[in-house]
């Protein structure tokens, strides 16, 4: 069973309706984004792009934003390149997406070089000629994330990208900023959201320090912010997070456990706070503003916005107008939808009373012994110690069991002494000990000063 779809006009023709006074920015430069109406950011390159198979491989996210809202409509498809993919997965994706031309906002790599046709994209709008010929409907192709080897790639609409993004519902200025890169699912989310919703925009930048970051999005004037939960953990930790006054914060990507959304309560005490459970096959789901973690099981039983959800094997399944067409590529034979037209989450769920609760990824369990644990459901319960500010669980070898938990965890502030350390540790173990089954407690805890966090803004995590 196949979901209906319903075309979308062009980014560029959306553009045409959208207040004066919508810019986006990045640490460099800010353009107008109605500014595209009647010019090109292409240095005249625009229409020989016209019904080509174009990867966007900017290192700056405005450029990349700015390609997409032209090219949509005008390119036969887009393949939108993420900074962190290894050079030697290009070939493959190049040739499985037939690639026949480039973006770029500077030198061309040399895995690129021999695409017949290449173009620069610059902040600088300049007049076009004549208004662009269209093509028709773009296929949008957005790398899947936590494979190993050359990442998949799945075909995207506008219509889909967009159909949980509702009419802009406030009068007031909406200044959108992310944490995440618009090079993934979740943060392309966030660039068309403030697109669509004639917003301005603060993209990230790849290295910049949380604080600085946190600076630049006060200068603005944020007041709509989105990321990870572990995004969110780490700029908790800066003194900057004073700065800014969200009127809405949202989390997604991860497992936002009670933890982290009461922590954010408490910054911003007059913010609405929301959590969104989308992936890039499946689309975005639902939202959840509550302020409790996990979902109401009423979501199950009836359908939102035309997304139907269901437990299979404690698995989440998901039908949505939102969800990816089909992959591309390497992967092209490989099933996205089931028969029903569902697609496998991989994400673990269990009901406690009119609750559903995220447990963790089907792919993710340590085994202990046999028995199960996953990460996240550890993590959930050492979040909630008042002096942990994050951790990550991860499994650790061992001769007799196969393996057993430990545990990496930052401190909202860092022991004084090595006694008071060593009894903090023994505080969070008994913590551990009084909410989780004995081979769930961690055999082992290690107080860290930083966690890694990836590209996708999720906590990077690593196997046995």
């Amino acid at each position: 069973m196949s979901t209906a779809r319903t075309e979308a006009q062009p980014l560029r023709a959306r553009v045409a309706g959208m207040a004066a006074d919508a810019f986006f920015f990045d640490r460099a430069a800010g353009v107008r984004v109605a500014d595209l109406v009647c010019g090109t950011s292409l240095q005249g390159r625009l229409a020989n792009l016209r019904g080509r198979a174009v990867l966007i491989a900017t290192a700056s996210q405005l450029t990349a934003a700015l390609a997409l809202i032209e090219l949509d409509g005008i390119a036969r498809r887009l393949l939108i390149l993420p900074p962190d993919v290894d050079p030697d997965h290009l070939g493959a994706l190049i040739a499985g997406a037939e690639i026949d031309a480039v973006v770029t906002d500077g030198t061309v790599p040399p895995q690129l070089a021999g695409l017949p046709v290449r173009a620069v994209c610059t902040p600088s709008i300049v007049p076009l000629a004549a208004p662009p010929r269209g093509c028709k409907c773009t296929e949008w192709l957005l790398l899947t994330s936590g494979t190993t080897g050359v990442p998949k790639m799945v075909v995207h609409s506008v219509a889909a990208l967009t159909a949980a993004i509702a009419p802009r519902a406030s009068a007031e200025p909406v200044v959108w900023g992310t944490f995440y890169d618009i090079r993934r699912y979740g943060g392309l989310q966030i660039f068309l959201r403030a697109l669509l919703g004639a917003a301005s925009l603060v993209l990230s930048s790849a290295g910049e320090p949380v604080a600085e970051h946190l600076s630049r999005l006060a200068r603005h004037g944020i007041t709509h912010l989105s990321g990870t939960p572990s995004h969110w953990r780490r700029a908790l930790m800066s003194p900057e997070i004073g700065k800014i006054a969200p009127r809405y914060v949202r989390l997604s990507g991860e497992i936002a456990d009670q933890a982290v959304l009461d922590a954010l309560c408490a910054a911003f005490p007059h913010a609405a706070i929301g959590h969104a459970y989308a992936s890039t096959e499946a689309g975005v789901v639902f939202a959840v503003d509550d302020g409790r973690a996990g979902f109401p099981a009423r979501f199950l039983e009836s359908g939102r916005n035309g997304v139907e959800i269901k437990v299979v094997d404690g698995c989440l399944r998901i039908r949505s107008p939102g969800a990816a067409l089909h992959y591309v590529g390497g992967a092209k034979n490989a099933p996205l939808h089931d028969s029903d037209g569902f697609v496998d989450s991989g994400d673990m769920v269990e009901r406690q009373g009119d609750r559903y609760f995220f447990v963790g990824r089907k792919g993710g369990i340590i085994n202990i012994g046999g028995l199960k644990v996953h990460p996240e459901e550890v993590e959930a319960v050492i979040n909630r110690h008042p002096r942990v500010r994050m951790s990550l669980v991860r499994p650790k070898r061992s001769p007799f069991t196969g393996a057993v938990v430990v545990a990496d965890i930052v401190l909202t502030a860092p022991s004084a002494a090595a006694a008071d350390e060593a009894d903090l540790r023994d505080d969070i173990l008994k913590f551990c000990r009084g909410a989780l089954p004995r081979h769930k407690v961690p055999a082992a805890i290690s107080f860290v000063p930083a966690l890694a966090v990836a590209a996708t803004g999720k906590l990077a995590r690593r196997g046995v």
